[in-house]
């Protein structure tokens, strides 16, 4: 049966049902290795000889590298090895300009590694507009090999899979403890949705504050329903007495921190490093330690004498990064010889709908009286309530950009009445025979929540309608996500377009990083 052919740029890319079914195949593939049934492992091996990779690792690699290599050989497919430091990258052109390139070259699938995060989610949405423009037969796809500190869904796969192994492959239930430097670890940020395929989830979050899990992802695991506890330190860890038996230790990025943080490395590495008076409070018949590598040789958290004990489980989860490489370039590029039964899903995007716009009743008519401020006009829109009960100095200033936005630059009026320096009324704003389309209207509800549309013909208000905040932000000029490392991030030079959606209390998540911003940081845009 074919297979609906998926990127993998986060790891709820995949169902949890997908998800398991691909550990499945893993395990199938990963014991016809061990049995040396080359019967079983042909099943996996037949491929198609039309499809083209490329492996484009704009940073250092060598697990996840030399891990898809083999997987690709493994399917019989010569990758591509694509050279970024000797590209058009240099010459500055940008990422949708070089994948649309390669992709004419009929590539069908591309495995990056990038500083700049979300790098995958646009390329896939670049990707489908250029296969639909010059009517190819395909559509390229992309698998995340990481993107800066966001997110390592590949790794995460390998992860959950080697879970599972220790775990007997039940999902019921698992309690892991997170140690290490928790702020710049992408294999940690992926499990906030990873360690969705188990039914019940505890995690202890192990560092001290320098580097402690964001609270965004802490918030991230609460809201998926996961037990979630902080320890500043293993001593502080070991010193109760609930304890997990998954431990997942990442190592230190220095390279990615600030002088004032690289000060305290001493103390940084001493609160999460493993000691051997430590091995008092584990028990090798049922703990495992973990690590995604690579190790530092000198200051390892996970250090040397754990080696050729049973809590070394960092061996058999390197070794499941080719296997379940294996099966996800299986998943991605249709092969359609292989008998199954399984029902691939398609992840349905939350649909934002657009009801900020509520027609009221206008009760207006031509009898109606006025402040001697203000004249009635024939035809045209009167724009009022713009942030009533806020200072007059801010209204002013938000006439301002309403102005400029609606492109208002013929006379215009203004009315206010207040009792102190706080508005109590409303101010006006018009233009005689000046007309909005939808654009502009959701452009004024992003920067005036809350204000009043009158719809004037011969003198009378014809329509109403109140306007609150939009469900997304787009199509700003201006508008940016002001995480640096955003693939949307101005600076970058990447034509990506910035897009925000609102969550609850005015917040606004960018839709390619998911970094929230207030309200005020998105309306000064």
């Amino acid at each position: 049966m074919p297979l609906h052919p998926k990127t993998l740029d986060v790891i709820w890319s995949y169902s949890k049902n997908e998800q398991l079914h691909m550990y499945r195949k893993a395990r199938e593939l990963k014991q016809a290795y061990i049995d040396n049934n080359t019967e079983a492992l042909d099943i996996f091996r037949s491929w198609p000889n039309d499809q083209w990779v490329y492996e484009v690792f704009l940073e250092d690699s060598t697990r996840t590298k030399e891990s898809f290599r083999n997987a690709l050989g493994f399917h019989q497919i010569s990758a591509h090895m694509f050279d970024g430091a000797h590209s058009s990258f240099n010459k500055k052109e940008s990422y949708s300009d070089t994948f649309n390139m390669l992709t004419g070259y009929n590539t069908n699938l591309f495995i990056v590694r990038s500083k700049l995060e979300w790098v995958c989610t646009w390329l896939d949405h670049n990707g489908q507009e250029y296969a639909r423009r010059n009517n190819l037969p395909f559509r390229p796809l992309f698998i995340n090999a990481w993107d800066g500190k966001h997110e390592h869904p590949t790794q995460e796969m390998l992860d959950e899979f080697t879970f599972l192994e220790k775990n007997n492959w039940d999902t019921s239930s698992v309690h892991i403890a997170l140690v290490g430097d928790l702020l710049h670890g992408r294999t940690v940020h992926s499990k906030v949705d990873g360690l969705n395929i188990f039914d019940s989830v505890r995690v202890d979050c192990i560092a001290p504050k320098e580097i402690a899990m964001p609270s965004s992802y802490i918030e991230i695991m609460k809201s998926n329903g996961f037990e979630v506890r902080i320890f500043d330190s293993l001593d502080t860890y070991f010193d109760q007495s609930d304890r997990a038996h998954v431990y997942y230790f990442t190592r230190v990025q220095l390279e990615r921190m600030w002088d004032d943080i690289l000060k305290k490395e001493s103390a940084l590495r001493k609160a999460i490093t493993f000691r051997k008076d430590h091995l008092q409070f584990v028990d090798e018949t049922v703990d495992t330690f973990f690590h995604p590598l690579p190790r530092h040789k000198e200051k390892p958290v996970l250090p040397s004498f754990l080696d050729n004990t049973w809590l070394n489980g960092r061996e058999t989860q390197s070794r499941n990064g080719m296997f379940i490489r294996i099966i996800i370039i299986w998943a991605l590029l249709w092969v359609s010889h292989i008998v199954d039964d399984f029902t691939w899903e398609w992840i349905i995007k939350d649909e934002y709908v657009d009801d900020f716009i509520r027609e009221v009743d206008p009760k207006g008519s031509s009898e109606k009286s006025y402040s001697e401020w203000v004249r009635p006009i024939e035809n045209g829109i009167v724009i009022d309530h713009i942030w009533k009960w806020t200072p007059v100095r801010q209204i002013k200033q938000q006439i301002t950009k309403i102005v400029s936005l609606l492109k208002l630059y013929w006379k215009w009026w203004e009315w206010v009445s207040h009792s102190s320096d706080r508005v109590n009324f409303k101010w006006i704003i018009f233009r005689p025979g000046y007309t909005m389309n939808s654009t502009e209207i959701r452009k004024l509800a992003a920067i005036a929540p809350g204000c009043t549309l009158n719809f004037i013909i011969d003198k009378v208000v014809a329509t109403k309608l109140r306007l609150s905040m939009p469900p997304k932000l787009y199509n700003f000029s201006t508008l940016s996500c002001k995480n640096t490392h955003c693939i949307s991030f101005l600076s970058h030079h990447e034509q990506v377009p910035a897009s925000f959606v609102r969550e609850e209390n005015n917040i606004f998540s960018c839709i390619y990083c998911g970094k929230h911003h207030k309200y005020g940081e998105v309306r000064d845009i």
